[in-house]
């Protein structure tokens, strides 16, 4: 297939670039050659994994106390990058301390709310002397329920600043899901927002505490902010745990103190695997890491610069919230929005992004794919003088979705489709500004990530699909999973495939040309008549079709083989026919093949779904042919899954 390039820099913008800074840096520093070339320079940050990642530090200004040492492992996950060196988190996010604007709120009704560098410097400290008041330490673990509001990555800042662990979960866990994450990791504090609001709905989140409180017996106080602009929903308290309201601790006078510089590898948070394949996976990542991990690919990758607008849909359940704070150690400016990116307007998100300048605007596959079906958008409606950068991640973005970015929102921006994951908080492939953007492609491999494709005998291979791979350590390895002796399930889930290099459970491949693409992930390939399959080549098809909201594919056990099996929600005023099907069936054998034609396509009413809003095939395909389905309070709409039990058109 000849690949499409839809959008190249212009040599100016390539001058202005971060990119071309990093790159002086490094001539000055290591006599590198300067030639404006992506490939060379990754080359030289795979080759030199000691250099780069100290250059990292020095060309982003880490404040800390940096120590270059390298202690090389011959075991993967015990390589340890800047060992010794000291830092601290929160001190680095609070890069600015002056009257502009460090975080906009704004929610699905359109309430706004800002928040300055100095007023946000100073709540953090408020909070820091609240915990330091009811004797938090180091390593004790703070848990956060909470939409994504300015008060949510206040509390994260001030848990980083005293070296205590975060975790969070978004107030669409219910309350057994919150209960299987906090418990296994034991946390002192629970901070808790009374409600959300979710396509105009009002949720009650407080009315789930004392449930939370009965199972989980480590928290002893709880911080209750008020959603904004709203009276307190009424609270039935229990005995032993003490109860505060947020407001009384911002009338806390803030003593102003220097943060204790920490480990490298300190303990900074804990996120979760989906636990749709059994217990949620508490994974722990480590201050460093994470810091410079998230500078690279947001300065270097994404061209974040001071005083930017950033903004990601996501809430803080997700690891993309964690990416989305972490733009603040660039000094640029965040953007949070809660609730239904599409509550009354469809084009909700991009007129936002007109009206608070976002420069880099990040939203999942789903969306731009809704977006495009929804036909709202024109080029001449939304100026869009801001914005530079557009990420996708969540999903493969179809070639479709690529188009569609150029032709109905903006012709001249850098369309950066990233991949990576929870495990690593952070990613393996991402865009770069020096190359040109092609349909259906992530530009290339993440800067010092040595990325490969892997076939099932462990060899390199390119123009054919396989497992993504890692062949090099890099410092967002987890530290470790949470109550996992001699790392045990650590090294099943991440080193049970290949000998020592990193296995990430996505069905990929990269081009010749180093672009790359993923096609879902490897646990779900489809293997028809032995033959493996990705399952993004049929959904990028059923993604055209105007009728179809949304799609699931699973592979069924059948006849000593595996059959297809398509499921599909339709659009409002449209049914799934048999001429539907037909055309459905041709347009899949025409541009994916023969071997991808479902030998069933169904109507279903809804779709499972993760909280983050990943669909769940493998929960499909386990109750299509019987089996039980493990956690399913990781699902957003569990009880969807039984309009999949049994189904008569799949037993013939």
């Amino acid at each position: 297939m000849k690949t499409k390039i839809l959008w190249k820099a212009k040599q100016s913008q390539k001058n202005a670039s971060n990119l071309f800074k990093y790159e002086k840096f490094l001539f000055l520093k290591y006599k590198f050659k300067i030639a404006q070339k992506y490939s060379k320079i990754l080359k030289w940050s795979i080759k030199n994994p000691n250099k780069f990642w100290n250059s990292i530090w020095d060309f982003t200004q880490v404040k800390g106390q940096k120590n270059q040492k390298f202690e090389k492992s011959n075991i993967f996950f015990k390589n340890k990058f800047l060992k010794n060196s000291k830092l601290n988190f929160a001190e680095n996010l609070l890069s600015k301390n002056d009257s502009s604007k460090a975080i906009t709120f704004i929610n699905e009704n359109g309430f706004k709310k800002v928040r300055t560098w100095k007023e946000l410097n100073r709540n953090v400290f408020k909070l820091i002397n609240f915990f330091k008041s009811i004797k938090i330490k180091e390593k004790d673990r703070i848990a956060a329920y909470l939409p994504n509001l300015i008060e949510t990555v206040e509390s994260f800042i001030a848990t980083s600043a005293i070296g205590s662990i975060w975790s969070s979960c978004s107030p669409d866990f219910g309350a057994e899901g919150v209960i299987e994450r906090f418990s296994q990791i034991k946390p002192k504090v629970l901070i808790i927002c009374d409600r959300y609001y979710y396509n105009g709905k009002e949720i009650n989140v407080i009315k789930r505490l004392p449930l939370i409180l009965k199972k989980i017996k480590s928290i002893k106080h709880v911080i209750i902010i008020n959603y904004p602009k709203k009276k307190f929903l009424k609270l039935k308290k229990l005995k032993n745990v003490k109860y505060i309201n947020w407001e009384k601790i911002l009338k806390i006078d803030p003593i102003i103190f220097k943060l204790k510089k920490f480990d490298f590898d300190h303990e900074l948070a804990i996120l979760y695997s989906s636990g749709t394949t059994g217990k949620p996976k508490c994974i722990c990542h480590r201050t460093g890491g994470v810091l410079l991990q998230h500078l690279k690919e947001h300065q270097l990758h994404s061209e974040i610069k001071e005083n930017d607008n950033v903004f990601y849909f996501t809430t803080c359940g997700w690891m993309m919230w964690n990416w989305l704070i972490s733009a603040l150690a660039s000094k640029a400016s965040i953007v949070l929005f809660e609730g239904f990116p599409m509550y009354k307007k469809n084009d909700l998100l991009i007129k936002l992004a007109d009206e608070e300048k976002i420069t880099l605007f990040g939203v999942s596959a789903k969306y731009i794919d809704a977006l495009s079906k929804s036909n709202v958008l024109n080029k001449k409606k939304y100026k869009l003088k801001y914005l530079r950068t557009i990420c996708s991640t969540g999903s493969p973005l179809s070639e479709d979705s690529f188009e569609f970015i150029y032709k109905k929102v903006k012709s001249d921006v850098h369309l950066a489709s990233i991949s990576g994951g929870t495990d690593i908080v952070s990613c393996f492939v991402l865009g770069n500004i020096y190359e040109p953007v092609v349909a259906g492609q992530i530009q290339n491999k993440g800067l010092g990530m040595d990325v490969d494709i892997l076939n099932d005998t462990g060899k390199s291979i390119k123009n054919k699909k396989g497992e993504l791979v890692c062949k090099n350590a890099f410092p967002t390895i987890p530290l470790k999973f949470w109550n996992d002796k001699n790392n045990i399930k650590f090294k099943k889930a991440y080193f049970n495939r290949y000998n020592n290099i990193w296995h990430h459970g996505d069905y990929a491949e990269v081009k010749k040309s180093g672009g790359f693409i993923i096609y879902g992930r490897s646990d779900t390939t489809l293997n028809p008549g032995g033959v493996r399959l990705g399952t993004s080549e049929i959904y990028s098809e059923v993604e055209k079709f105007k009728e179809i909201k949304e799609s699931i594919v699973i592979g069924q056990s059948w006849d000593n083989d595996i059959r297809i099996i398509l499921f599909v929600t339709m659009n409002k005023n449209h049914k799934l026919n048999n001429k539907l099907i037909k055309r459905i069936k041709k347009q899949i054998r025409t541009n994916a093949s023969p071997r991808h034609v479902p030998s069933k396509i169904l109507n279903v009413n809804d779709i499972p779904r993760t909280k983050n809003g990943k669909i769940v095939e493998l929960a499909v395909k386990n109750i299509v042919e019987g089996n039980k389905v493990k956690n399913k309070q990781a699902l957003a709409n569990p009880e969807i899954l039984n309009d999949f039990k049994n189904l008569k058109e799949l037993q013939y």
